[in-house]
């Protein structure tokens, strides 16, 4: 019989809806249930695409035995940390405080008033290597509640305690400066791996704001060494095995420091956050490798994560057929058997094929006869005419692509989480937006607009807010901070993509709700829920930049660029103070806030306000747009003020009110520069357009 996660939207929580143990999603009820019968809950918070959330599934909450345990001994709630990110935080910090690490499968047990007083990760079913399992752990934990109940709930409160201090503490104190950039490019270069690219050893994680930090550290600092670890790094994950050769778009992380072995879900974050730094990396180098790069892996999400009616689905499972990753890998003998000998034999050659295979289970690092493709040398290596050699391997192997796509298109899938969510959402329209202009493509620009049209439509309420996820026609759950920050990034790059005023007004809108319910007008910060949440044990405020950028970090580039493009400078004030809140923590280990240090990269200059007046539909307007997205020059934003007859005031002057008086010169189209609060004379040349704006 079905538990009572059948009536969930939740992927994850309909995964574990045929579990024996007595799931309760989280809810009044359960909380309510967990006093009635005097029981501790036993919190478990994961997500769909998890590979270590199905092992423990499959090997304790699918056993008959440990779930007796957990049914008599707790009442046991499931959260899917991807819609309840807000849970997730809290409890997230809780293991990072009692263990030092985190991760998920989640485990957290706290009474009945959501004070935890246990942490952990993956539990094992069986004790094993000195680590507790479940069938020993469950007991234990019972027994404590009924006979040393007092303790229990003394280190509940002592854990609550400090949870409150460490998150709720004012970390103000000092002006965030410039230092805080050349501090964090230090460190970033002592943790960089000059070998593979990437930071630190294994696992390795993509981080892609990290790179768009350096890039822009570049471009202030002329600093080669943050230009040549941003390209070492793409370059090698593009070779390696957690970028997917088949079918595009990068897995989750490389469980190895040469990017070779991926842990194989792929989130849509990772394919928006990456795809920028790729279009950014390309704008800064001309190297055409970074746009395909960035186009192909539009091309997955848009043919694979993208509903038909606009919005982008969240992940892709690592596990098909109850292993990980078996939909990515190859067989020798299949690769000869659906290619033909002569394109076999360049791709076992080019992708490191082994006959005893390359791949190595990640539990067990034993080989499975079973390849992942991967490069370790550029093509010329496998020609001896460099130049026309290339090309024809690059056509061959695109011949072979297509033909194991089509092949592996027959296996059985990974499973896809299939929900919306607003915030990643927000990442790939930016994503989608940028690309758009950079690339020239409006491909791009019309899959923005429609999720973002989606969002409007299918996940806002009629008050203007905004609601956090999307399924089978539900859409539930109050917006988070990151809901509305990464969404008004989204629109601010539509904006400058396509110029429709409605995008700009639409981040006004979204901007004015953020600051009424998760300003925190105490501390000069934005709380990660709102003011009327639900109520947990702490209201926490976010600054560190992880998986993806922080709320707050896009918050305050977001004020800055909203500043700059309505002349509204309370903004750019309010990003002032949220940058100095967090100063204190920022300069403990500033490489862990990049995202916010590239809003104070652009808060510190130099920065840019470009105005372009003229017919929208004109040659010379669109040249000079055009000629504004082909140079890297990140800190800037750009508007367009349509002429119009003297009684037409265009749409942007209500949202600018500055543009009023900024007409075309004689016809042609103009642009109106001004860096750093000093304005420079009109031109309607394309290049002194460009040389003030230094490039």
């Amino acid at each position: 019989m079905s538990n009572r996660l059948q009536y969930e939207q939740s992927p994850y929580l309909l995964q574990h809806k045929d579990n024996p143990v007595d799931w309760w999603a989280w809810s009044d009820e359960a909380f309510e249930a967990a006093r009635a019968h005097d029981k501790p809950i036993f919190l478990s918070i994961g997500y769909s695409t998890c590979h270590w959330c199905h092992v423990m599934e499959h090997e304790s909450f699918e056993d008959e035995q440990v779930a007796r345990l957990m049914n008599d001994a707790f009442i046991n709630i499931k959260v899917d940390r991807e819609e309840r990110p807000d849970i997730d935080t809290i409890y997230m910090t809780v293991c990072q405080m009692l263990t030092r690490r985190g991760g998920w499968p989640l485990t957290i047990m706290m009474t009945p008033e959501k004070k935890p007083f246990f942490a952990a990760t993956y539990i094992p079913k069986e004790s094993r290597y000195g680590h507790m399992g479940m069938l020993d752990l469950v007991p234990r934990v019972k027994a404590l509640w009924q006979q040393r109940r007092d303790h229990v709930e003394q280190n509940a409160e002592n854990i609550t305690r400090d949870l409150v201090e460490a998150v709720t503490k004012d970390t103000s104190g000092r002006q965030l400066d410039v230092d805080a950039l050349h501090l964090a490019f230090a460190q970033l270069r002592r943790s960089f791996d000059p070998e593979h690219g990437g930071f630190g050893t294994a696992p390795k994680f993509p981080a892609p704001h990290n790179l768009l930090f350096l890039l822009r550290y570049w471009k202030r600092s002329g600093e080669e060494h943050a230009l040549r670890m941003v390209e070492a790094t793409l370059e090698n994950m593009r070779l390696g095995g957690v970028y997917d050769h088949v079918g595009f778009g990068f897995h989750r992380y490389s469980t190895d420091a040469a990017w070779k072995l991926p842990h194989f879900e792929k989130m849509l974050y990772d394919q928006a956050m990456l795809a920028l730094a790729y279009t950014e990396a390309y704008q800064a180098t001309g190297k055409a490798a970074y746009e395909q790069t960035a186009r192909e892996i539009f091309t997955y999400v848009l043919r694979d994560m993208t509903a038909p009616e606009g919005g982008f689905y969240s992940a892709e499972d690592a596990d098909s057929e109850g292993r990980e990753g078996k939909f990515y890998l190859w067989h020798l003998e299949e690769l000869f058997d659906v290619l033909g000998g002569d394109l076999a034999n360049l791709v076992t050659r080019v992708y490191n094929v082994e006959e005893e295979g390359n791949f190595e289970e990640e539990a067990t690092r034993q080989r499975t006869g079973e390849n992942i493709l991967y490069r370790t040398r550029p093509l010329a290596d496998f020609t001896e005419n460099p130049g026309p050699g290339v090309a024809t391997l690059r056509a061959q192997l695109e011949d072979a692509r297509r033909i194991l796509f089509d092949h592996r298109e027959a296996r059985i899938h990974p499973g896809k989480d299939d929900k919306v969510l607003t915030d990643w959402n927000g990442l790939m329209i930016a994503a989608l937006a940028r690309a758009a202009r950079v690339f020239d493509d409006d491909t791009y620009a019309e899959a923005a607009q429609h999720a973002v049209d989606f969002i409007r439509t299918r996940m806002t309420l009629e008050d203007g807010r905004l609601l956090h996820r999307y399924r089978n026609g539900d859409a539930a759950i109050a917006g988070t901070l990151d809901d509305y920050a990464f969404l008004i990034w989204g629109l601010l790059e539509l904006y400058e993509t396509t110029f429709e005023a409605d995008a700009l007004e639409t981040a006004l809108v979204l901007n004015e709700q953020c600051l009424a319910h998760f300003w925190d007008y105490d501390q000069a910060a934005f709380f990660f829920a709102p003011d009327d949440g639900e109520a947990l044990i702490v209201r926490p405020k976010e600054a560190y930049d992880g998986a993806v950028p922080s709320g707050n970090s896009v918050m305050m580039m977001n004020l800055l660029r909203l500043s700059r493009l309505t002349g509204q400078t309370d903004l750019e004030q309010r990003a002032y103070d949220l940058g100095n809140f967090f100063a204190r923590t920022i300069m403990q280990r500033p490489s862990a806030f990049t995202a916010m240090l590239m809003a104070l990269d652009f808060a510190e200059g130099p920065s840019f306000e470009v105005v372009i007046a003229g017919q929208p539909e004109a040659d010379d307007t669109l040249a000079m747009l055009k000629a504004l997205n082909t140079p890297y020059i990140p800190n800037k934003v750009v508007l367009l003020r349509p002429d119009g007859g003297e009684d037409e005031a265009p749409a942007i002057v209500e949202l600018a009110p500055f543009t009023e008086a900024q007409h075309s010169r004689d016809g042609a189209a103009t642009a109106y520069v001004c860096r750093h609060f000093q304005c420079e004379q009109p031109t309607t040349d394309v290049e002194a357009m460009l040389g003030l704006l230094g490039a």
